[in-house]
């Protein structure tokens, strides 16, 4: 089967799924498309074991197995869903409140890969796996930032106040990055061998994925606001945006900087300072309409591949669920730690909306970049387990918390919103 066949038939199947859960649960569509996924995954395994001969779940799992998911999704869907994300953050709300959202997104990051890395190297060998320290710090990383994916598109289903809403969307829009940056980092000191990685390195190391990514990405938002002053034409426009998140997500892999902190730099950039005086309203409805379209067929596509993706995780006899529950009982409570310190520190200068930790620490979703940063994990000791942790965390929070978030904001949120 070719790629064109496999995307037509996720591209149909997704659209009758939206169809179906329009007409009759409506459901997150991101929450329908992430079930609809894991029932197709279950009844998969289920014709295998009833009708063996027929073979029709592995041959299924055998084109499934053609899709890179993690290079799909890291190095080409993740910077169109982070820049049509971040085109319709308001960025005076964000300044407003930048302190908090950076300080969330980078220190409350690193305090929970800390908490959940040296908390899982003590909880894997529940299910008898040892997993290196360094390796345990890794998996730290890749499952402690937010899905800016997941948490944008229930954001915009659950119509979350706008006083809310930055908190939300600008931490998990910023963490992303930074987690993928520390991913990148904690990734290289546990390959190494005879410690080749030193401390200035790290540092270095850091700082250009970082400053790089937010360089690369106001560089070409300046780029697109100068050659949408010179012309007058949506379509000719909205190209050069689609062209510009291709240029940002390649060239920042070829000169090692963060792609996707790129991506919702130049996002926000354009969205707030090239409307009205670079673009006409034409021009910007039509950047907002075709960009939130796209950002809605990917992230359909994305939840369905990945509830697909549970045809090929084993999770093996009853202790490994038992490891698994903790972990994810662990994530919870770093995500717990790295909000409710950042913000009782923040709170002698400024005030909060009410239940603030709570709403923050539950609506800590986390999605598809942590399951593509775990399959892009080298062969090491343990690596099906820290597979298996991270798709029950990512399936928990989608799920449970997902499905519930909305409660604790209708509890908290001001009254006057």
């Amino acid at each position: 089967m070719s790629t064109f066949d496999l995307t037509a038939i996720l591209l149909v199947v997704a659209g009758i799924l939206a169809y179906l859960n329009f007409r009759y649960f409506r459901l997150p569509s991101t929450i329908a498309m992430l079930v609809a996924g894991i029932l197709g995954a279950i009844a998969m395994l289920i014709s295998d074991r009833l009708l063996p001969n027929l073979g029709i779940g592995s041959r299924v799992q055998h084109l499934l197995a053609d899709v890179n998911f993690s290079g799909l999704l890291m190095n080409g869907m993740l910077g169109f869903l982070l820049f049509a994300g971040s085109l319709t953050v308001d960025f005076q709300e964000l300044k407003r409140n930048l302190s908090p959202v950076l300080t969330l997104a980078t220190a409350g990051t690193l305090i929970s890969t800390a908490v959940v890395g040296v908390g899982s190297y003590f909880l894997f060998p529940i299910a008898h796996v040892q997993v290196p320290f360094l390796y345990c710090l890794v998996f730290g990383a890749l499952i402690s930032p937010t899905d800016p994916v997941a948490v944008l598109a229930l954001m915009e289903d659950l119509k979350v106040p706008k006083s809310l809403q930055i908190f939300f969307t600008g931490e998990s829009l910023l963490n992303d990055g930074v987690g993928v940056v520390v991913f990148t980092v904690l990734l290289t000191v546990a390959s190494a061998t005879g410690g080749g990685v030193s401390t200035l390195g790290i540092a270095a190391l850091f700082a250009q994925e970082v400053a790089g990514g937010c360089v690369l990405g106001i560089l070409g938002g300046l780029l697109l606001y100068y050659a949408a002053k010179q012309i007058d034409d949506p379509n000719i426009e909205v190209q050069l945006s689609v062209a510009l998140v291709t240029a940002l997500v390649a060239s920042a892999s070829h000169i090692h900087v963060s792609g996707p902190l790129a991506c919702v730099v130049a996002g926000i950039f354009i969205g707030n300072h090239a409307r009205g005086p670079a673009m006409r309203d034409a021009t910007s409805e039509a950047l907002d309409r075709i960009w939130s379209f796209a950002d809605y067929l990917m992230n359909a596509v994305l939840f369905l591949l990945l509830g697909l993706q549970a045809a090929g995780f084993q999770f093996g006899s009853p202790v490994h669920a038992v490891m698994i529950g903790t972990v994810i009982a662990l994530v919870i409570g770093g995500r717990l730690v790295s909000v409710a310190v950042p913000l009782t520190l923040l709170r002698r200068t400024r005030e909060f909306p009410r239940g603030m930790i709570r709403m923050l620490t539950w609506g800590g979703l986390r999605g598809g970049i942590s399951v593509a940063l775990a399959l892009s994990l080298p062969v090491f000791q343990g690596r099906a387990a820290v597979l298996n942790a991270t798709y029950g965390v990512v399936i928990f929070t989608i799920l449970v918390q997902g499905l519930t978030i909305g409660k604790f904001v209708r509890r908290f949120q001001p009254a006057d919103t």
